[in-house]
């Protein structure tokens, strides 16, 4: 079935999108106290530009799965679900922990590995690795704006 790869990168980027939600809470009284730069996006970006993103995951990682070898296959998905797991684990690092300067450190492995991936994907489809460029490429900002609060915010921890 030339869809079930695309139905099963749609159903982990969506658990993805499910896992890390249940864990932000940009109302806590927790967050709302932190300082923050100027520059961070304003609250209703963020899910704006995460559904695009998780809808371009999804379409390049089942487009990149069909071009594959059949032996690199398993390592393919393995990678692809080591980076979902990751971008659900940000949130529960930041939000449900309150550790900064971990969740710094997880968003820079996140942006490691979608850099990683993105590279991956390309080396099989052309099409999908451009398509995880902006995954990667926000991932990476992601890390910067994290560092930033974390190191504004030296005494948040929880």
């Amino acid at each position: 079935m030339r869809s079930l790869p695309l139905i099963l990168s749609t159903a982990a980027v969506t658990a993805t999108g499910v896992i890390g939600s249940r864990a932000t809470d940009t109302e806590s009284d927790w967050y709302r106290s932190l300082a923050k730069p100027d520059w961070q996006p304003p609250a209703v970006a963020f899910p704006v530009v995460w559904t695009a993103l998780y809808a371009t995951i999804a379409g390049a990682t089942a487009k990149a799965y069909g071009h594959l070898p059949a032996e690199q296959r398993a390592g393919y998905v393995r990678a692809v679900l080591v980076n979902l797991s990751l971008n659900a684990g940000w949130c529960w690092l930041f939000f449900r922990s309150r550790q900064p300067w971990v969740a710094a450190l997880g968003a820079a492995l996140l942006a490691i590995s979608s850099i990683r991936l993105a590279i991956r994907s390309g080396r099989h489809s052309r099409a999908a690795g451009a398509w995880l460029v902006p995954y990667a490429l926000w991932t990476c900002f992601a890390t910067v704006l994290s560092t930033d609060i974390a190191a504004r915010n030296p005494d948040a921890a929880a």
